[in-house]
């Protein structure tokens, strides 16, 4: 662990996705101040010593908005998550360090802070308006993810039924907006067919901030090995999440069964805290279901075989790290929150994992991605 140690003091962790600020939403209203994420926060998996002691240098802070969200309400929501992100940039100065450049990341990092990004999550965010996709981007937001778990008029989401083919003409539009104004194009969440659509129209690097390889757990929100060769042909990058039910296939078969058990129960599928109005009683056959049927446990060995395998089909180049922290309700035994990066990067050492590879991972391949944006945006657009 000395080896990290002094990896991740050259190369600390830049990660590609962290719901705290939709926990901070539901737990608090978004009141940044009514949960001190400075003296630790158990019921969270992001404080700010966790933060610290797992080396991260750079967070992309998710602005999410449910799928179940649409139009003007979908676009207020994320703006109030924006500005959930800046308030608590703000509450902890000595801490973060707004950031939407390889040159703000790098800045912050020479002065001991942990550089904060913003990354969009859903593309119905947008309310099919080019003119407020503009607008996220001068508010600093980096990355916008086309779908989320719900289909958006103009892209597939991976779980929803195909509607538009991939994307549509102003799906397109949206992807080479994006190029224009230099925010990167986020695949996570999409259908195959829109991946392999967005990189074929794209004229930058695109990433996926939180997914995983279908080839090792086959799951719709993982990445098929024919994307990530293209992806890395155009100089991409796919950020290796942790969530247990895309990196195990006892968990994603678990997850599969409980999805079923809920629709069987009248519940719907598996929304965040779930509906509030739901049947009290389909709510404790439930429990009663996953008493019988308790979810799997994922490991630290399970992820790294994820970070394998996009290393051998994508390349060292072209992979990084997006755990997901505060977006999922059960994490790997050995990754339990933001402080644990080290144990993934200790097992990567132990597989025989080079310094300059596992630099590359933590952030020195999203890093150049990002540059990549900033380069191919029109004049005036880079920052």
């Amino acid at each position: 662990m000395t080896r990290i140690d002094d990896l991740l003091r050259d190369a600390p962790v830049f990660d590609g996705h962290n719901d705290l600020a939709w926990e901070l939403r539901v737990r608090a209203g978004g009141n940044t101040a009514a949960m001190d994420i400075a003296a630790g926060e158990p019921s969270l998996h992001t404080d700010i010593p966790r933060l610290r002691a797992g080396g991260v240098g750079a967070q992309f802070f998710s602005v999410f908005v449910p799928g179940t969200l649409s139009g003007a309400e979908a676009v207020t929501t994320v703006l109030e998550q924006i500005d959930c992100v800046r308030r608590l940039i703000a509450r902890y100065p000595q801490t973060f360090a707004a950031a939407r450049t390889v040159a703000d990341v790098r800045a912050a990092w020479r002065r001991g802070r942990i550089a904060a990004l913003m990354g969009a999550e859903g593309g119905h965010c947008i309310h099919d308006s080019l003119g407020v996709l503009r607008t996220l981007r001068a508010l600093g937001v980096a990355y916008l993810t086309l779908t989320h778990n719900q289909n958006t008029d103009w892209a597939d989401s991976a779980t929803d039924a195909a509607r538009s083919g991939g994307l549509t003409e102003f799906g397109r539009d949206v992807v080479r907006e994006m190029n224009r104004i230099g925010m990167l194009v986020d695949l996570s969440h999409v259908s195959p067919e829109t991946m392999r659509a967005a990189i074929a129209t794209s004229t930058a690097p695109v990433i996926f901030s939180h997914s995983s390889c279908r080839a090792v757990t086959d799951h719709p929100r993982n990445v098929p090995d024919d994307v990530l060769a293209s992806l890395a042909d155009g100089g991409g990058v796919v950020m290796l999440t942790f969530v247990p039910a895309f990196v195990s296939q006892q968990c994603a078969d678990h997850a599969a069964a409980l999805d079923a058990q809920r629709r069987l129960l009248g519940l719907g599928a598996y929304e965040f805290d779930g509906d509030p109005h739901a049947d009290p009683a389909a709510k404790t056959e439930l429990a009663r279901w996953l008493d019988a049927h308790p979810e799997p446990v994922a490991s630290v060995s399970d992820v790294a075989d994820h970070v394998d395998h996009a290393r051998e089909v994508a390349g060292a180049a072209h992979i990084g790290i997006g755990g997901d922290f505060d977006g999922s309700p059960s994490f790997p035994a050995g990754l339990d929150d933001v402080s644990r990066y080290p144990a993934l990067l200790g097992e990567l050492a132990g597989r025989g994992w080079s310094d300059a590879d596992l630099a590359a991972l933590t952030s020195g391949n999203i890093l150049r991605v990002l540059r990549a944006a900033e380069e191919a945006a029109e004049p005036g657009f880079g920052r």
